[in-house]
């Protein structure tokens, strides 16, 4: 799903990218972004219902992409308490023990990656992805996104996985829309 509603310009075109790694195999829950400097002022909306619930003992969704902007609730729907925290440059916060059918929310007011932790329970984690751009997506099981109505043009491709061992775990590629659309596979090595 987009972030948010992308313009139909004449000139947009559907942009479908597979994430592999070096074996070949899918990368799913990669997040990729597409930067266009065709993007309208209009197109990012910061609108919206985010959430990043703690449920049977884990954030759900894993990974959430939001827009600059955004407020994001974080509702406890397990029987026990959670202190979700995060020491992130783009985002620093910390919210203190809370118990079930309790919410917190926290606005999320800079482009970056958030790393999710409980300090209650180590084992849980999660990332909202905060974006500048309303091409984002989440590859699925088969490392595969599909992004409609992207401007045709030069644009930058950016591929965010954990695994992905550079700094910042992300790959940022140039490429060129044509109106007609752009299919491409990216391959990760080193992961």
């Amino acid at each position: 799903m987009a972030v948010a509603c992308s313009p139909f310009a004449a000139d947009a075109a559907t942009v479908t990218i597979d994430v592999r790694d070096a074996t070949g195999q899918p990368m799913p829950n990669s997040v990729v972004l597409i930067a266009s400097p065709n993007t309208p002022a209009s197109a990012l909306k910061s609108g919206g219902s985010y959430e990043m619930a703690q449920q049977n003992i884990m954030f759900m969704p894993h990974i959430l992409i939001v827009p600059v902007g955004a407020r994001v609730t974080f509702p406890n729907r397990d029987r026990v308490r959670h202190h979700v925290y995060s020491f992130s440059p783009s985002k620093k916060f910390d919210l203190k023990l809370y118990g079930k059918d309790e919410t917190r929310s926290v606005v999320f007011d800079k482009a970056g990656v958030v790393s999710l932790g409980c300090n209650i329970h180590d084992a849980m984690s999660a990332f909202i992805f905060v974006v500048d751009t309303p091409y984002a997506m989440i590859t699925d099981a088969n490392g595969h996104v599909t992004i409609p109505n992207v401007p045709a043009g030069v644009v930058t491709v950016r591929v965010w996985n954990p695994a992905i061992r550079v700094a910042g775990n992300m790959l940022t590629q140039s490429a060129v829309v044509p109106a007609t659309g752009l299919s491409t596979t990216y391959t990760v090595h080193g992961k």
